[in-house]
Formats: C-alpha cells, sequence, structure tokens
C-alpha cells in the first residue's frame, strides 16, 4: 500500500499529470475531461487497497489547497460575466434546489420501510448535501442526530453519487447540447466571437516573480479570510463561514489592486483543483456502503435521479442552456468547487464566478431546506 505523505503527495499529483495529458492526446477521453479522469483514477487506487481511505495530506487537498484554487481562480474572474449569466444562474440553481428536495422528499417516503425512523433523517441530510455540499451534510446530519451507523455507509454514497453526477454533468451538455439553447458564455470575456483557448493546455509566458506573487498573494487570501472568520466570531457577531470572507477577497484582489492583471492565476487554479477532484476519488470507497447495505446508496442515487430529471426537464422549458443548468446543479450537488470544475473543464469562463455565488447561496439555504424536508417527510409519514 502506498501510505506515507511523500509517496501520496506524488500519487496525486501524477493522476493529475496522466489525466491531464490523456484529455490532451486522446480525443474521445477529452469528451470525457481531465476532471472525471483524476476522480476515475483516484477511485480505482482507493477500491483496490493501493491507498488509505484517509491520510493527513487528504486533509491538506481538501482544505488549504482547495482553498487556493478557489482563490486562484477567482482572482482571474472578471465580474462583468454576472451581466450574461446572474439571472439564468439563479434561476437554474433554484431548479436545481427543488429537484434535490422534491427527490429527497420521495425516497424519505419510498425508503420509510427500510430505515424506519431515520429515514426522514436521511432525507434532511440529503437534502443538505445536495443543496450545497458536504458542509450542510455535516450540519444537518448533525442537527437530526443521524446514527453512527447509517452516518458512515451515507457518506460513501454521497462520495461516490459526487463523482458519478460529476461525471453526468462533464458529459451530459456534450450529448443534450442541440436540444437547449446555444451556451451564453461561449467565449472568454472580451473575446466575443473568439475561440476559446483550453486553459489546461494555453501556455502562458510566466515568469519567477509571477509565480512567487501568485502563490504569495493565494496564502495571504487564505490567511486573511481565515483570521477575519475568527475576530468576527470572537466579537461576538454570527459567524460567516470563511470562504465568504475569501471570495470577497479575492474579487477585490482580482479587481482593484494589481493582481488584476496576473498571468497565471487561472492555470494554477486549475492544477490545485484537480488534486481536489482526486480526493473524491479516494473517498469513494464502495465497501463502505456494502456494510450497511445498499439501500442507502439506492437513497442517494434516488435523489440524485430525481435531481438531474428535474433540473435538466424544467431548465428546457425554461429555455435555460445546458451550460447554466449543468454548472447550477454541481453548485448544489457538490457545491462551489464541483461548480467551477465544471465551469473550467467545459470552457464556460463565464459561469466561474456565477457558479461560486450560487454554490455559496447552498451553504448558506442548505441547513434550513434540509431541515424543511426532513419535518415535511416525517409529517407526511416519514
Amino acid at each position: 500500500m502506498i501510505d506515507g505523505p511523500l509517496e501520496l503527495a506524488f500519487l496525486i499529483a501524477a493522476i493529475v499529470a496522466v489525466a491531464f495529458w490523456l484529455d490532451h492526446t486522446v480525443p474521445a477521453l477529452s469528451k470525457v475531461g481531465a476532471s472525471l479522469i483524476t476522480i476515475i483514477i483516484g477511485a480505482a487506487f482507493s477500491n483496490l487497497g493501493l491507498v488509505p481511505a484517509s491520510a493527513p495530506i487528504y486533509g491538506v487537498v481538501t482544505g488549504p489547497v482547495t482553498m487556493l484554487a478557489i482563490a486562484w481562480l477567482l482572482l482571474a474572474v472578471n465580474l462583468s460575466d454576472l451581466r450574461k449569466a446572474g439571472r439564468p444562474m439563479v434561476m437554474a440553481f433554484g431548479i436545481a434546489l427543488l429537484g434535490t428536495a422534491l427527490g429527497a422528499f420521495v425516497g424519505g417516503l419510498i425508503f420509510v420501510a427500510t430505515f424506519g425512523d431515520e429515514s426522514w433523517r436521511l432525507a434532511a441530510t440529503l437534502t443538505g448535501t445536495f443543496s450545497g455540499g458536504s458542509l450542510n451534510f455535516v450540519a444537518v446530519a448533525s442537527a437530526v442526530d443521524l446514527s453512527d451507523e447509517i452516518l458512515a455507509g451515507t457518506v460513501a454514497a454521497d462520495n461516490v453519487m459526487t463523482a458519478v453526477w460529476l461525471g453526468a454533468s462533464l458529459t451530459l451538455p456534450i450529448w443534450l447540447k442541440r436540444f437547449y439553447p446555444t451556451p451564453i458564455p461561449a467565449a472568454a470575456a472580451g473575446e466575443e466571437g473568439a475561440e476559446l483557448k483550453h486553459p489546461f493546455f494555453h501556455r502562458e509566458p510566466l515568469s519567477t516573480l509571477d509565480l512567487a506573487i501568485l502563490v504569495a498573494a493565494g496564502l495571504a487570501l487564505v490567511a486573511l479570510s481565515e483570521w477575519v472568520a475568527g475576530a468576527w466570531v470572537g466579537l461576538g457577531l454570527p459567524g460567516i463561514p470563511s470562504i465568504l470572507w475569501l471570495t470577497t477577497f479575492a474579487l477585490l484582489a482580482g479587481h482593484l489592486t494589481p493582481l488584476r492583471d496576473s498571468v497565471g492565476a487561472f492555470q494554477l487554479g486549475n492544477l490545485a483543483l484537480h488534486f481536489f477532484f482526486v480526493i473524491i476519488g479516494i473517498s469513494s470507497k464502495f465497501s463502505l456502503i456494502l456494510e450497511v447495505g445498499l439501500a442507502a446508496f439506492w437513497f442517494v442515487a434516488l435523489v440524485v435521479a430525481v435531481h438531474g430529471l428535474v433540473v435538466y426537464g424544467l431548465g428546457r422549458l425554461a429555455k435555460l442552456d445546458v451550460a447554466t443548468i449543468s454548472v447550477a446543479s454541481q453548485a448544489a450537488v457538490g457545491g462551489p468547487s464541483s461548480a467551477l470544475a465544471v465551469a473550467v473543464a467545459r470552457e464556460w469562463r463565464g459561469l466561474v464566478l456565477p457558479g461560486v455565488i450560487v454554490g455559496l447561496l447552498g451553504y448558506a439555504v442548505g441547513t434550513y431546506l434540509g431541515l424543511t424536508v426532513g419535518w415535511l417527510v416525517r409529517s407526511v409519514g416519514g
């Protein structure tokens, strides 16, 4: 087993490099995207028992490295893109939340015979996690006191279905694009009518100074956001997640300071973000699902399936483009990082910031929505 910190760090970086290379050199895999390839390879290593299920390096990637990815990508974002995709993205995200709530409500009633009193708790927890990501999963599961046994299996099933739906969000736009309006952000901001260069393979003229500035700026933004979040709570004010501070500071820095002309921020953000998706793949352990039975997995699968049918079905009726629908769906199911991954992988730069914004909105409303759906399931008969 590969379990040393340096060996695991090498493996994570190598998986990302191989995924980019396959995306660039194999035409069939370029339709899948490097994001999904990294998840598949990570899951293969994990389920074959070649890497441990948990390790300190994983926490480094899902914590500081992912925060850096968000900071760097937001430095490369142009706020004027909101004029192109603001209202459609919010509408699509609202539909995505509706699909999640409906799927969890139906699942809570269907699986009551299997889970008994835990059914409404599962419905609440899954509504939370598929309305903004794992942050809401932890919050809602704790609030409804979901049993430890079911919690472990549901976490594994959640990871697997998040990975599966990420793949679907990357591939469905290719298959369904002829049935939907043309995506609004067809070109990068300021490049209307121009061919968008692939963000993974476009070469930027970087210097050592450029890299040093970006690394220092990214670390400074993350540290500042953590400090302000702590100080804010220390003043007795309601807590605000540090990622909200990070988003604000990164956007301000990218528009009001010399960092607005930073070269390479988009590339560094892409790289760090794909480290995160290797960890998602490694976390997708099928054995954990089997320990508590397949029922939890099918519950999770039902919620995501209903979510998908609603978001793509009602999105089509609302005449939303398939790019906006896909990014909004991932913002709900996987959170801001997943929304970023889909927008970046499919070259929809105009949807990067809107995807992050609705993903953060999911952080704010997911817990409330989860507890509401749980209460409804319990009241109706779950």
